[in-house]
């Protein structure tokens, strides 16, 4: 009885952090994409020193970055497939940065997340462009010029009229303990909407969150 009940405690402990990852982690093999969007000057604060300097310190400021295109199974996701491109071709990393503005994170990206699309970096990111541009960022957020309160749920409303048949089930706004730090938005192969409950469950739970200033 103890032996079992041991048992049955590990499977609970463990259910939350096994469900992060359910898959074969084969190239192609997924249910979805995710395309996280994320508030630059979050990062830039959140990070500080160890920001990268190039989407931090430079001249141009940004406010939401593609973080990634991610792809997603209905529970869980695929990440480091095995793929027979491992670099980025140079220009291909050169052409993301207006988008991600940083070599490293486009690098990463490709590593951790575009090796499990099937597709090569070329035609990967190529479609990160066009699901970027899939996507209207609402006008309040394209300039914010000081520290403001949100309600994430205000900033997912915004994204859906800015984006007109974009469902609440496909959009999640995440944070840290007190910054808006994410909009992840579901897609299918074809850049349609897609429903995505897990990722819905990881949402922001705070009823403010702060938005630093674009700068």
């Amino acid at each position: 009885m103890v032996l079992h009940a041991l048992l049955l405690l590990a499977v609970i402990i463990a259910g939350p952090a096994s469900a992060q990852r359910v898959g074969p982690n084969v190239p192609g093999d997924f249910d979805y994409y995710v395309l996280a969007l994320s508030w630059s000057p979050s990062y830039c604060e959140a990070e500080a020193t160890t920001a990268d300097r190039l989407q931090c310190g430079g001249e141009r400021p940004y406010h939401f970055v593609v973080h990634g295109l991610w792809p997603q199974y209905h529970r869980g996701w695929p990440e480091f497939c095995r793929s027979g491109q491992l670099a980025v071709p140079e220009q291909t990393v050169r052409n993301m940065l207006d988008i991600m503005p940083s070599p490293d994170l486009v690098r990463h990206q490709w590593q951790k997340h575009g090796t499990c699309s099937g597709l090569s970096a070329e035609s990967y990111f190529a479609l990160v462009r066009r699901a970027r541009e899939r996507i209207a960022i609402p006008p309040a957020f394209q300039s914010i010029d000081r520290h403001v309160m949100v309600a994430p749920q205000d900033v997912e409303n915004a994204f859906r009229t800015a984006n007109p048949g974009l469902p609440a089930d496909a959009i999640a706004v995440t944070c840290d303990h007190r910054r808006l730090r994410e909009v992840r938005i579901c897609l299918d192969r074809t850049l349609r909407y897609a429903a995505c409950p897990a990722v819905d469950s990881r949402a922001c739970r705070l009823d403010r969150a702060v938005m630093p200033p674009v700068r």
